[in-house]
């Protein structure tokens, strides 16, 4: 008991008699240092006493559509911590192909009597898909928040990166290094988010390489799927139109991109400079150290919770949608443009 007392001050940095009041569930302990004593508990594997384990207000649901991309399950955590330290407890489903629908998976949490649910680039992100089935929700009661993608048709709050300046991000930062010759590998258009980087990438490669749009669209766009598959499927046509620099919307195809250029003989970054998009957990171990926009998924996890807590309270937000702004993080994956390349 002592020793295990002494790992738990050591992390949570307390005393050994703090953590003591604490697990003994003693008043005069401030609150934010009764949750560093658990927070310390729970990372060391040690379990909670039973006096100490909150009764839930409540279920909340979080619908994702995989956890292949790492970005998924660290938005996920993001959430799940934010919603226990508030006393509910997080729900997490997951869409798999061939496994259950979004709709399914609603239904499923709406039987089990969810107080709230936060979908996580789903159906509502897709500009073709049918938003109507967000409004039979809300008329069921159901609060909601929607992470990543907008659309007008749905009367509910939005949480999404600035996806417009992230690409204005990527491009000036290979403009900076020389570069001309600049592609953008993304998803299906049809997508939101896809629609957005294909506005910020344009509009920044006109303002600053003196493209015309028709032609960048044409000659420097490539979709393909968000996968390590599509990434190299995309980088490599992009490649072939002789781009020394591949802006990718997500770091899993970032990761092809660079499986393209290695594959063709080139190296990453002297003869092809590759920028991915999230800063995905342990992408900055990969080789070379990946340059990415970091997605802000600490504070969209965040408000996403804070604003669902609002509806769930009765003090629902408006129709609006909250974006929030990322970051260039340059590691190791650009570099200088190549002066002269041949084609491979």
């Amino acid at each position: 008991m002592t020793t295990r007392l002494a790992d738990i001050a050591v992390q949570a940095g307390v005393s050994e008699a703090t953590v003591s009041r604490v697990l003994n569930g003693k008043p005069g302990v401030a609150a934010t240092t009764r949750q560093s004593v658990l927070a310390a508990l729970d990372v060391l594997g040690y379990e909670r006493p039973v006096r100490l384990r909150q009764r839930s207000e409540g279920l909340v649901g979080l619908i994702t559509p995989e956890l292949e991309n790492p970005i998924f399950p660290a938005l996920a955590q993001v959430i799940g911590q934010a919603l226990t330290r508030q006393g509910y407890t997080p729900v997490l489903a997951t869409q798999t192909p061939g496994g259950s629908t979004e709709d399914e998976l609603t239904e499923m949490l709406v039987d089990r009597g969810v107080a709230g649910i936060i979908y996580v680039s789903g159906l509502h992100a897709d500009t073709t898909a049918d938003m109507q089935r967000y409004d039979r929700l809300r008329a069921q009661g159901v609060p909601y928040v929607l992470v990543d993608g907008f659309s007008p048709k749905v009367q509910a709050p939005f949480i999404s990166p600035d996806d417009r300046a992230a690409m204005s991000l990527a491009v000036t930062h290979l403009v900076s290094l020389g570069h001309t010759r600049i592609g953008l590998a993304l998803g299906p258009k049809r997508f939101v988010p896809v629609q957005r980087k294909i506005e910020g990438f344009v509009r920044t490669v006109q303002d600053q390489l003196g493209l015309g749009a028709e032609t960048v669209e044409k000659e420097l766009v490539q979709h393909s799927l968000y996968t390590l598959e599509g990434g190299q499927a995309a980088a490599t046509a992009l490649i072939e139109r002789n781009c020394t620099a591949v802006v990718c919307a997500s770091d899993m195809m970032a990761l092809g991109a660079i499986r393209a250029a290695r594959q063709l003989g080139l190296d990453v970054p002297k003869d092809i400079s590759v920028v991915g998009f999230d800063d995905s957990p342990l992408i900055a171990f990969t080789d070379p150290p990946l340059t990415t926009v970091r997605k802000p998924v600490p504070a969209m996890g965040q408000a996403a919770v804070r604003t669902l807590l609002e509806e769930i309270g009765g003090t629902p937000a408006p129709h609006s949608e909250f974006v929030f702004m990322p970051e260039l993080v340059v590691r190791g994956s650009t570099a200088s443009a190549p002066g002269e390349r041949a084609r491979p």
